[in-house]
């Protein structure tokens, strides 16, 4: 049986805590809108970087190497077919998204929330 995703908002925390990045506010912004989305969002710290699933199913991750933008890998494989110019590359699987400073984050808050509400209600129709 596959071991299931549990969440570990502490062991996000003490991550985020240590984090030494010059858009650690960005970061910690981001991280912030895509738990609002859902309050069933969870995170822990999967690739060296803070992670988000729901329902079992993984959604996003923080790729935290580029020191001049806050990149977003999300992998949930239905990302594809969600529609944002925030949403970045051709892949079969996957779109990255590029947030350079917080008044990129603020500016695109309400698209990020509803990028992150139609993903978990996607995961909700696949669960009924």
């Amino acid at each position: 049986m596959a071991k299931k995703n549990i969440n570990d908002t502490d062991g996000v925390n003490q991550y985020m805590a240590a984090l030494d990045h010059p858009l650690k506010a960005e970061v910690e912004a981001i991280r912030n809108i895509i738990l609002s989305a859902n309050k069933e969002i969870c995170e822990r710290v999967k690739w060296n970087a803070p992670s988000f699933f729901y329902k079992d199913q993984d959604m996003v991750t923080f790729m935290l190497r580029a020191q001049q933008h806050v990149h977003l890998v999300f992998h949930h494989p239905y990302i594809v077919q969600i529609d944002s110019d925030l949403l970045e590359g051709n892949y079969k699987d996957r779109r990255m998204m590029y947030l350079k400073d917080m008044a990129a984050v603020k500016a695109h808050k309400k698209e990020l929330l509803q990028i992150m509400k139609t993903l978990t209600t996607h995961i909700d129709e696949l669960s009924q």
